[in-house]
């Protein structure tokens, strides 16, 4: 083990130790400065992370509703809320739809409802129980921002464990899950454009509900990678229709 993991397992393992001689220092502490960095530290070192259940972290459940008896299944609901949020988006577009294509429209909303219903609205992502395939975060519960729409990476490498504390789970609802291509400007008015052109073709709902619903399209941001700006980018028009199938037909 290299000189810095022998001095964190050290400090680990002095845990208690630790953060009772910082509330010491903390209670006499003027400097605006080093109060923060004290807070911080008493704050790392007594979080819960590995607590799953109610009983074992009840700090982290104050101001959830009682229904919610784990850390995960509440996460699982926080990332089904957001999903839920971009449905009602798309199915309130249909007054912007020309009134020939509405009921097409609504067919398709419907066909990917079913789909967001039979996978539990991707509530997954955000369940460290979830498989690592699946989840977007690691088994202990820390999310790392996957950067700008426009990067591949994220430069300030931010990080989070909603898991540990409760003041970690209300952070991270400031997190987005933010569009690629964009939802409002290009996804949902190239589906509404598709619907009332299509002339007979098919349109391809599932790869539209790839871009609204799933990673395929979704990165998880911090709000200061979060940028609001025109991302000038479009669906891949090769892929808005595709070849009907003879069992299933939107028309």
């Amino acid at each position: 083990a290299s000189d810095i993991e022998r001095f964190l397992a050290a400090f680990y393992n002095q845990r208690d130790a630790v953060v009772e001689a910082a509330r010491k220092l903390l209670s006499d502490e003027r400097a605006p400065r080093r109060q923060k960095l004290l807070a911080d530290l008493i704050h790392n070192l007594s979080e819960n992370i590995l607590a799953e259940d109610k009983e074992d972290d009840k700090k982290w459940f104050e101001g959830l509703q009682s229904r919610f008896k784990n850390k995960s299944s509440y996460m699982r609901y926080s990332c089904e809320s957001r999903i839920r949020s971009y449905m009602k988006e798309v199915s309130s577009f249909i007054s912007n739809v020309h009134p020939t294509a509405r009921d097409a429209y609504k067919r398709i909303i419907d066909l990917m409802a079913d789909k967001l219903k039979s996978v539990k609205y991707n509530g997954c992502y955000f369940d460290r129980r979830e498989e690592e395939a699946v989840r977007l975060c690691t088994t202990e519960g820390w999310f790392s921002c996957q950067g700008p729409f426009d990067r591949d990476d994220c430069p300030c490498k931010h990080s989070i464990n909603p898991y540990s504390n409760r003041e970690s789970r209300i952070l991270f609802s400031t997190w987005n899950l933010d569009h690629i291509i964009e939802k409002k400007r290009a996804v949902v008015p190239e589906l509404a454009e598709a619907v009332k052109t299509r002339d007979g073709r098919e349109v391809n709902w599932e790869y539209f509900y790839q871009l609204l619903f799933t990673v395929d399209n979704l990165k998880l941001v911090h709000i200061a990678c979060h940028k609001k700006t025109n991302h000038n980018l479009s669906c891949d028009k090769t892929k808005i229709y595709r070849k009907r199938k003879q069992n299933h037909k939107i028309s």
